[in-house]
C-alpha cells in the first residue's frame, strides 16, 4: 500500500473515533431512583436506638413514620411530634430495614461514577453518580443540584466513610431538581451541622447525628446504628410524578395544544435518538468500506 494510502485510512480511523465521541449523552439511559421499598413511608429508621434532644418534628405527606429494629430504645420520644406510626422493634420496621438494605446495595452499584473532590460546597452539580478520592464527602456553604429542566434527574452520592455538612450549610435544588431523586450512599456515619438544611435520602451503614437547628427534607435511615436527633425538622414529603400535560382541543380548529417545554423535550429525545442511529449506521458503513479497500490494496499489491 502507497504511505498516502495508509495516511489517508489513519485519518478515516480517527474520524470513526470522534463520530463515536460525539454521541449525545442523552442517547444513553438515564439512571432510574433508587427503590426505598417500605423504607419510603418512614422519615427517620434506625438500628439501634434513636435519641432526641429538644423539641423535633418528623412529618411528611410520603411517610411520617419512625422505625427502629432490631433495637428497641427510643429516648426523648415524648418531645417529638410525629405525623405517622412509631414502629419499635416489630415486623414493619424489620421489613424496613431489609429494604434499607436492599437501598443501600443498590445506591452502592450504580454506574458510571464520576469521581470529584470530597467538598461539595460551594459547586453545581448535574444529574448523575458521584463519588470522591478521599472516600468521604462534606458541604461547607452551599451545594447546588441542578436537574437542567429534568425532574426525573437522579443524583446518587457515594462514600466509603463519611457524610459531614457544616454548620449553616445549605442544598439547594434548583431547574426542577427534587429531593426525592437525591441518594445518599454513606460507608459509615453522617453528621447533619447545627442550623444546616440539607436534601435527599441518606442510607447510613453505620449512624446518623443531625446537630441542633438542623433541618432535613428527606430521610434519615441508619442500618446499623443510632439516629440521633436535636431540635430538628425531618420532612419526607411525597414525589408527584412530572407533571403530563393535558392536551387541548379547540372547538373550532381542532388544534391540538400542549406544554411547549414537553415538546422541546420530545423532540430533542427522537432527535437525538435519531443522531444517535444515524452515527453508528453511518460509522458502521464506513468500517466496512475501509475494510473493502484494504482486502483491494493487498490484491493490487500482490
Amino acid at each position: 500500500m502507497k504511505p498516502s494510502k495508509k495516511i489517508r485510512y489513519a485519518s478515516l480511523l480517527v474520524t470513526l473515533s470522534l463520530i463515536f465521541l460525539a454521541l449525545p449523552s442523552s442517547v444513553m439511559a438515564a439512571q432510574a431512583p433508587v427503590n426505598l421499598g417500605t423504607t419510603s413511608s418512614f422519615a427517620v429508621l434506625a438500628g439501634t436506638t434513636i435519641t432526641n434532644i429538644g423539641t423535633s418534628t418528623i412529618n411528611g405527606d410520603a411517610g411520617g413514620n419512625v422505625g427502629l429494629f432490631p433495637g428497641s430504645d427510643f429516648t426523648g420520644l415524648e418531645t417529638i411530634t410525629i405525623s405517622g406510626a412509631v414502629h419499635l422493634n416489630d415486623a414493619v420496621a424489620s421489613v424496613a430495614q431489609n429494604d434499607l438494605v436492599i437501598a443501600y446495595d443498590d445506591a452502592a452499584g450504580r454506574t458510571p461514577v464520576t469521581r470529584i473532590a470530597a467538598e461539595l460546597g460551594e459547586t453545581t452539580l448535574k444529574p448523575g453518580v458521584y463519588d470522591s478520592a478521599e472516600g468521604f464527602f462534606q458541604i461547607t456553604g452551599t451545594l447546588t443540584l441542578d436537574a437542567e429542566g429534568d425532574p426525573d434527574g437522579v443524583f446518587i452520592f457515594l462514600t466509603q466513610s463519611t457524610l459531614i455538612t457544616a454548620s449553616d450549610s445549605n442544598v439547594n435544588m434548583i431547574n426542577s431538581a427534587r429531593y426525592c431523586r437525591t441518594f445518599w450512599q454513606v460507608g459509615s456515619s453522617a453528621t447533619l451541622g447545627t442550623n444546616s438544611h440539607f436534601v435527599g435520602h441518606i442510607f447510613a451503614l453505620t449512624s446518623i447525628a443531625a446537630k441542633t437547628g438542623a433541618t432535613v427534607q428527606g430521610q434519615l435511615m441508619a442500618r446499623n446504628g443510632a439516629v440521633t436527633l436535636d431540635s430538628n425538622t425531618i420532612t419526607n414529603g411525597i414525589c408527584a410524578s412530572a407533571a403530563t400535560p393535558t392536551p387541548t382541543v379547540a372547538a373550532t380548529t381542532a388544534v391540538v395544544t400542549t406544554n411547549e417545554q414537553d415538546l422541546t423535550k420530545t423532540g430533542e429525545s427522537s432527535n437525538n435518538l435519531f443522531i444517535g442511529l444515524a452515527l453508528l449506521g453511518l460509522s458502521a458503513g464506513m468500517v466496512a468500506l475501509l475494510r473493502r479497500k484494504l482486502s483491494l490494496s493487498k490484491v493490487s499489491e500482490k
